[in-house]
């Protein structure tokens, strides 16, 4: 069933970016929410289609980031037993105000807290990441993994966010980091599929947003990738709102990455 829906999710995705997204890359005012961070027209914008568009589809509450905390707790509330879309309309939007091109449209649809479709679109690139649960992974219709990656900690490249990572780890990962180079892109949607894909081996987040892992963590697994948080093996039981991630390609370099995570923590 969920097969299915892909065709048309894949295509509303692209319609928004085509219309919503990209005729304002580098062209957009930026406001800050509360918090802090950043959003601009276009996040709106795009959130706005997409709600009504993924409604047409399957006509269940959508889950937005740029909704208000209200809003999300009240969705997925009426979603815990049932279906629920959860969407990031523009993740990476520091990238997408500054011109660096690295930046995505993620959609996930979620049946009783597990994702079962997911789509992650980089409107600049092209590369368009599908994933629908036991159906597999893809990056513009080839199946993913693109490449091994690395079977060796010494030989991994890591992506690694740092921010409010528990205890030592911090320190270790600065002082004496197990892989041989990291990187911080900007957009962990994109982060789950370039992991998926085997452009990165190893991955550790200290907590990501809902609309953060929705999409990406059931690619990367339709994948054959392995993941869990710092707190718990299985990822998907972990706290909704903030789930921490430990995650490889590879499931004997998982093994390592996350025995090593937890000896330096």
């Amino acid at each position: 069933y969920w097969q299915n829906l892909l065709a048309a999710v894949v295509s509303l995705v692209k319609k928004v970016a085509a219309e919503e997204v990209s005729p304002r890359f580098l062209k957009v005012v930026t406001h800050r929410k509360t918090d802090g961070s950043p959003f601009t027209e276009a996040d709106l914008a795009a959130q706005a289609a997409l709600v009504q568009g993924l409604k047409a589809i399957v006509d269940c509450p959508v889950l937005g980031e740029e909704m208000s905390d209200e809003e999300q707790a009240h969705h997925w509330q009426q979603a815990q037993t049932s279906a629920l879309w959860v969407i990031d309309p523009i993740d990476g939007t520091t990238n997408f105000i500054h011109g660096i091109p690295h930046f995505a449209v993620s959609v996930a649809l979620m049946w009783q807290g597990r994702s079962v479709l997911g789509v992650v679109y980089n409107p600049v690139t092209k590369e368009l990441y599908t994933a629908v649960a036991g159906a597999g992974a893809a990056l513009n219709g080839v199946s993913l993994p693109l490449a091994a990656g690395a079977k060796t900690l010494k030989e991994a490249v890591a992506r690694i966010e740092p921010k409010h990572l528990p205890g030592r780890l911090p320190s270790r990962l600065l002082a004496a980091p197990p892989y041989a180079s990291q990187r911080n892109l900007g957009a962990s949607t994109l982060d789950w599929c370039y992991l998926a894909a085997g452009r990165f081996d190893v991955y550790l987040h200290s907590g990501q947003k809902f609309w953060d892992y929705a999409a990406g963590a059931l690619i990367l697994q339709e994948a054959g990738g392995w993941l869990c948080s710092l707190h718990q093996d299985d990822f998907w039981q972990c706290h909704v709102w903030q789930r921490s991630v430990v995650a490889t390609l590879d499931a004997d370099l998982f093994v390592l990455w996350r025995n090593w995570v937890t000896d330096n923590r």
